[in-house]
């Protein structure tokens, strides 16, 4: 096996660890926030919680796939250690990006559901045409 095999063996077992991580990460944790977006009704919330995960499996593991090839030559542990910190560097950056989005989400549905249940932001103080 040659450096350059070697360097795609760990980055795939590296970068498909982390999204796998971060994807559970999210799906545990995002649940909590879907159940209130969706006043309390947990099957919608689940549901909506495993499709937004696959999405994001989607989404990573195809980046990381199209990712994988390099056109540099590697040469040597050290050559292993570099490409896989160039482009470990640039996988957890984009689940990072993928993080934030997906929290971004969550707020927005969150506060769309907390919207539905406040009461008028003022309230009314006379009748018109009784």
């Amino acid at each position: 096996m040659n450096e350059t095999t070697l360097s795609y063996a760990l980055y795939l077992v590296l970068a498909i660890s982390m999204t796998v991580w971060v994807a559970r990460t999210l799906y545990q944790n995002g649940r909590i926030f879907l159940v209130e977006c969706f006043q309390g009704n947990t099957e919608l919330a689940d549901s909506v919680n495993h499709l937004l995960v696959v999405g994001f499996y989607l989404i990573n593991i195809g980046f990381v796939s199209l990712y994988l090839k390099t056109s540099e030559s590697i040469i040597g542990a050290q050559g292993v250690f570099e490409a896989l910190s160039g482009k470990m560097g640039i996988v957890l950056l984009v689940l990072g990006g993928m993080h934030f989005f997906n929290l971004v989400v969550f707020a927005k549905m969150r506060k769309r559901g907390q919207l539905a249940t406040m009461p008028p932001p003022v309230p009314p103080v006379l009748r018109v045409g009784a």
